[in-house]
C-alpha cells in the first residue's frame, strides 16, 4: 500500500475542533457516510439559533425582525453566489432541496417543449435529476433518450453523446460526479456538444460541490443544482440559473408572490434559520482558505480553501480505493487508476462476491463506522453496471475533517467482516 501521509500543511486537527460531532463527543464515530449528509460546524448551528431567536419573521415588513430577516435572505443568496461563481444572488434559487427544486423547474422548463420534442437523460444519474425529466416527458409527450456511461473511463464520453443528438433536442440533465461511482464528467465539454444542438443543460453538482468548486459560467451549461447538506451546511438545495433564462421562463408561484429574481420560483415562506445556516457554511468556507494560506477576494479564499482540502482529500481516498483493491473478492465500482483519480471524487463504492452490502454496512455501524449500503437513489448506475437493486453497494466517502488513521481502522473492519462472512458462507 502507498506509504504516502496526508499533507502536513492541512490543519485538520483545527477543522475537527469546529466540528461539534467529532470535537464534543468522546471516541466519535468514524463519519464516513458523507456523500449522503455531511456533518456541520460549530458557526453553522450557532447561526441558525440565533436567527430562529432573533430573525423568524417573515420578509419585507418595517419592523426589526423582519429586516434582520430580509439581511439573512439577502446574505444566503450572495453567499451562494459567491461559492458558485455566479454573477449575482438573482441567479441563485434557494429551496427546500435539490430534487424539490428540480421538479418545480422542470414544470417552467417544459413549457418550452413541444410533443415529439427529445431529452437526454445519463445513466450515470441520482434519480433527483432522472424522474422529474421523465415525468416532464409523460405529461407533454417527449422522447427520452438514454446515454451511458463509458465502462472503461468511468466517466460520459463525448463520442456517446454526439450520436444522441438531433434537430429535436431540447435537454441534457447532465450528472457533475456520480454519487455511486465518484466520477466527474468534463461538463463543460459535454455542455458545449449539447449547446451545438440547440439544448438547455441542466447539471446535478450535488456530489461535486463537497470537493470540487465549479465556476458556472464558464462551464457554458444554463443550470447547476447542490445541496448545502452536502457541504457542512443545513437541509437546503439551490439551483443556479443564467439570469436571462430565469427572466424567460414562467415561474409556478402564488398570484401575489414577487415576480423579481430569484424570488418568483422561490414558493412559500423561506426556510430563514437555515438560509443564515447557510451563509455561515460559506463563512466556514472562507476561514478554511484563510487558514491555510490564501487571501484576496472571499471567491478566491473559498478557491483555496477547496484545492487545500482537495489534496489532502486525495491522499485518504487513494489510502482507502488501495486497501479495498487489496481485499479478496472485493471490487469498486468506479476509477481505481491512480493515475486517473483527478476524474473523480472520494466517493468510493464497492462490492463484495460473496457478501452482502447489507451486511457489511451493519457490521460497520456496530464498530461506528458510518457507511450506507444499497442504491442510494443511483437507480441507473446500478442497473449499468448489473448489480441488484436492492444490494447495490457499499458506499464510503472522505470529507476533509476525515483521517487517515480513520481510514485505516475502516479498512481493517472490512477486512476482518468480510473475511468472517466469507469464511462463514464458503
Amino acid at each position: 500500500m502507498n506509504d504516502q501521509a496526508p499533507s502536513k500543511t492541512f490543519p485538520v486537527e483545527s477543522v475537527r475542533s469546529r466540528f461539534p460531532a467529532l470535537s464534543k463527543v468522546a471516541n466519535p464515530p468514524i463519519y464516513l457516510d458523507n456523500p449522503a449528509g455531511t456533518l456541520v460546524p460549530q458557526q453553522v448551528i450557532d447561526a441558525v439559533s440565533t436567527a430562529m431567536a432573533c430573525a423568524s419573521s417573515n420578509l419585507g415588513g418595517f419592523f426589526a425582525g423582519s429586516r434582520r430577516a430580509d439581511a439573512i435572505w439577502l446574505k444566503a443568496h450572495r453567499a451562494v453566489a459567491d461559492l458558485l461563481g455566479a454573477a449575482s444572488e438573482r441567479e441563485i434559487v434557494i429551496g427546500q432541496n435539490m430534487t424539490t427544486l428540480t421538479l418545480q423547474l422542470s414544470r417552467s422548463i417544459g413549457r418550452r417543449f413541444r410533443p415529439g420534442d427529445e431529452i437526454i437523460l445519463t445513466r450515470m444519474e441520482h434519480e433527483g435529476n432522472v424522474s422529474p425529466w421523465l415525468l416532464m416527458a409523460r405529461d407533454l409527450g417527449l422522447e427520452v433518450k438514454w446515454l451511458p456511461f463509458n465502462r472503461d473511463s468511468w466517466r460520459i464520453e463525448p463520442e456517446d453523446l454526439r450520436p444522441l443528438l438531433s434537430d429535436r433536442t431540447r435537454l441534457l440533465a447532465l450528472n457533475y460526479a456520480s454519487n455511486m461511482t465518484g466520477s466527474i464528467n468534463d461538463v463543460a465539454a459535454l455542455t458545449a456538444i449539447a449547446k451545438q444542438a440547440g439544448a438547455l443543460v441542466y447539471v446535478d453538482a450535488v456530489q461535486l460541490v463537497p470537493h470540487r468548486l465549479p465556476e458556472v459560467h464558464a462551464l457554458g451549461c444554463d443550470f447547476l443544482a447542490c445541496s448545502s447538506y452536502k457541504f457542512f451546511g443545513p437541509h437546503l438545495g439551490m439551483v443556479w440559473g443564467r439570469e436571462s433564462l430565469l427572466a424567460e421562463l414562467e415561474p409556478y408561484k402564488c398570484r401575489c408572490a414577487s415576480d423579481a429574481l430569484p424570488e418568483r420560483f422561490e414558493t412559500g415562506t423561506p426556510q430563514t434559520e437555515l438560509l443564515a445556516g447557510l451563509a455561515a457554511t460559506v463563512d466556514y468556507l472562507e476561514w478554511l482558505g484563510e487558514a491555510t494560506g490564501h487571501h484576496g477576494t472571499r471567491r478566491e479564499k473559498l478557491l483555496g480553501a477547496y484545492r487545500s482540502f482537495e489534496a489532502y482529500e486525495d491522499v485518504l481516498s487513494r489510502r482507502l480505493i488501495e486497501g479495498l483493491l487489496l481485499l479478496p473478492h472485493v471490487t469498486v465500482r468506479g476509477i481505481t487508476d491512480a493515475a486517473s483519480l483527478a476524474h473523480r471524487v472520494p466517493t468510493i463504492s464497492f462490492t463484495h462476491a460473496h457478501v452482502s452490502t447489507h451486511v457489511i454496512a451493519k457490521a460497520l455501524a456496530e464498530q461506528d463506522i458510518c457507511a450506507w449500503s444499497g442504491h442510494n437513489y443511483a437507480l441507473e448506475p446500478a442497473r449499468l453496471l448489473g448489480l441488484d437493486e436492492d444490494e447495490g453497494v457499499v458506499r464510503l466517502g472522505v470529507a476533509h475533517y476525515n483521517t487517515i488513521e480513520e481510514i485505516d481502522r475502516t479498512l481493517a473492519a472490512i477486512a476482518k467482516i468480510v473475511g468472517q462472512d466469507a469464511a462463514m458462507l464458503a
